[in-house]
C-alpha cells in the first residue's frame, strides 16, 4: 500500500483537538523536578545526561560497586529528552534488526543476539527488584508488510533470524489479518521477545531506583564545558564545578561536549500521535487481542502499540534532518508531519473513522551511518561516551552504559572484546555535503517504496560503502 502524502478529510478532523506535547510526560504521577547543583563538589564518577543512557550508567555503576560516588547531572528534567519521546518498545537487539548487524559483524551475530537477550532480561530484572510501576509487558513484535516486494524482504529476514535461534514465525495475509485486522496487510512476521513500556515512567523509576542507592542526582543542571585538570576531569555548569575522577558522557542526540562525536551523530526528527481511548467495539473491529508492538516493512516505517489505557500510539514515517545538525525544541511540533501520520493511520484502519487524536509530539533520535551505539573514549581514557542508538535505545542503552562502564574501569570484557564495540561508525561529511547526502538519500528512499523496493545507484552506492541508510 502505497500511503498517500496528502491529508484527506477524515485525517483533518481527527487532529482538531490534538494537544501538541507528549503523551507520556502528561501524567501526574509525574514526580517534582529534583534541585539544580548550586555548590562545587566532586564524586568518583561524574555521568552527564538523564535519559536511558546516563540513568542506567549511573545505576550500574553503583551496583558493581556501593561504595563508588556517583553524581548525575541533567540540563533539564529526567525524561524529557528521547527517553521519554519514544514509543515504549524495549527491543533485545543491540544492532537495530538481525539484518543490519549480521551485515556489519557477521562473525559476532550469535554473541550480539545472545547478549541481547541478556540484557532485556536483566531491564526486566531490575523493573521487578525496584518495583518500577512502568506498565513492563513482554509482547511479540510484527513486522507487517503492505507492499508485495516486502513479503518477500520479510521471508529473507526470517529465515537469517532462524538461523541464528530465533523463534520467528512466518504469517501469511489471512493470518496476519486475523491477529490486526487491516486490508493494507499482506504478510507479517512475528518475532517474541520484545517487551513494551511506558518509557517515561520507566526513566522515573531508574532515577529513584538509582537515589536509593545513593546516586547523586541534578536537574536543571547543564554542563557548559568538560576539561581535564591533572589527573582528574572538571566540568563546569556555570553556576558550579564539579571534579571527578572519571566522566560518562549521555547525551545521545544532544550536541556533544566532544567535538568528535558530532562527526558520527545526526539528530533527525521523528513524530508521533496518540488516540483517545478506543471504545470496546473499536476493539474488536480490528482485533489485536494480543496487543502485540507492530511496525511496516518500509524504508519510511510506522511503529505503533496499544497503551495500558486502550489508547493507539502512532509514529514514524518521517525522518528529518535540520541542516547544520540543528536541534532544539522549535523542532518538536510539525504539523504537517502530523497531518500525514493522521492520513496514513486512517488508511490503515479505516473502520477506526471518527477517533481522534490527543497528543501529538516530536523528538530527535541519534543516527549514525550504522544504526547502532557505538563507544570511544577522551582525556585518556577519563571519559567516555555511547551515542548513535538510532532509535533502539530503550532496550540497548543498558548494554550502552555497561560497555561505558568496562571502559572506564579499564576492563577487559566480552562486551570491549566486540568487533562492534571497538570500530566507529563511518563519520559524516561536513555541511554542506551533510545536508546534501542526507537530503538525497531521504529522496531516493521514498522513491524506492514507491518503486517496488527497487534501490537506485544512490542508495547501492550507500550500501557498498557500509552505510546502507533507511529511515
Amino acid at each position: 500500500m502505497l500511503f498517500s502524502s496528502t491529508p484527506g478529510s477524515i485525517a483533518k478532523h481527527s487532529l482538531r483537538s490534538m494537544h501538541p506535547a507528549v503523551f507520556w510526560l502528561d501524567q501526574p504521577c509525574r514526580p517534582a523536578m529534583v534541585p539544580a547543583l548550586t555548590a562545587d563538589t566532586r564524586c568518583d564518577l561524574l555521568v552527564i545526561g538523564g535519559g536511558f543512557s546516563g540513568l542506567w550508567t549511573a545505576l550500574l555503576a553503583k551496583q558493581r560497586n556501593p561504595e563508588r560516588d556517583v553524581v548525575l547531572v541533567e540540563a533539564g528534567r529526567i525524561a524529557d529528552g528521547a527517553s521519554g519521546r519514544n514509543g515504549g518498545f524495549v527491543s533485545p537487539s543491540l544492532t537495530h534488526g538481525t539484518a543490519n548487524g549480521a551485515d556489519r559483524w557477521p562473525g559476532e551475530m550469535a554473541e550480539l543476539v545472545r547478549l541481547g537477550h541478556e540484557n532485556l532480561a536483566g531491564i526486566e530484572e531490575t523493573v521487578r527488584a525496584f518495583g518500577i510501576d512502568c506498565g513492563f509487558r513482554r509482547a511479540d513484535e510484527i513486522t507487517v508488510a503492505v507492499e508485495d516486494h516486502q513479503v518477500l524482504d520479510l521471508h529473507r529476514t526470517a529465515e537469517l533470524a532462524r538461523a541464528l535461534g530465533e523463534p520467528v514465525e512466518v504469517l501469511d495475509a489471512a493470518a496476519t489479518r486475523a491477529l490486526i485486522n487491516s486490508e493494507s496487510y499482506l504478510g507479517a512476521i512475528a518475532e517474541p521477545g520484545i517487551a513494551l513500556v511506558d518509557p517515561a515512567r520507566l526513566a522515573w523509576g531508574l532515577l529513584e531506583a538509582c537515589r536509593s542507592l545513593g546516586v547523586r542526582v541534578f536537574e536543571g543542571t547543564p554542563v557548559a564545558g568538560l576539561s581535564r585538570d591533572g589527573a582528574m576531569m572538571s566540568a563546569s555548569t556555570g553556576i558550579a564545578r564539579v571534579t571527578a575522577t572519571r566522566v560518562a558522557l549521555a547525551t545521545n542526540a544532544y550536541p556533544s561536549l566532544l567535538r568528535r562525536v558530532s562527526r558520527y551523530v545526526v539528530p533527525v526528527y521523528d513524530y508521533v500521535l496518540m488516540t483517545e481511548p478506543l471504545t470496546a467495539e473499536q476493539w474488536a473491529a480490528i482485533g489485536w487481542s494480543g496487543r502485540e508492538g507492530l511496525s511496516d516493512a518500509g524504508n519510511q516505517f510506522h511503529y505503533y502499540r496499544p497503551t495500558d489505557d486502550g489508547r493507539i500510539l502512532w509514529g514514524g514515517y518521517d525522518a528529518i534532518y535540520h541542516r547544520g545538525n540543528g536541534f532544539g525544541p522549535e523542532y518538536d511540533v510539525d504539523h504537517e508531519a502530523f497531518a500525514r501520520l493522521a492520513e496514513h493511520f486512517f488508511q490503515t484502519f479505516p473502520v477506526l473513522e471518527g477517533l481522534s487524536f490527543t497528543h501529538g509530539w516530536g523528538g530527535a533520535i541519534d543516527t549514525c551511518s550504522r544504526f547502532s551505539p557505538f563507544w570511544g573514549t577522551a582525556h585518556g581514557g577519563r571519559t567516555a561516551y555511547v551515542a548513535g542508538y538510532t532509535g533502539l535505545g530503550v532496550g540497548s542503552s543498558r548494554f550502552g552504559a555497561a560497555v561505558m562502564l568496562d571502559l572506564l574501569d579499564g576492563l577487559a570484557t566480552e562486551r570491549t572484546s566486540l568487533e562492534m564495540v571497538r570500530r566507529r561508525p563511518i563519520p559524516f561529511p561536513p555541511e554542506p555535503v551533510r545536508s546534501i547526502g542526507i537530503n538525497w538519500t531521504t529522496r531516493a528512499l521514498a522513491k524506492a517504496d514507491r518503486e517496488a523496493g527497487r534501490r537506485n545507484l544512490w542508495l547501492r552506492t550507500l550500501d557498498r560503502l557500509g552505510l546502507g541508510f533507511d529511515s
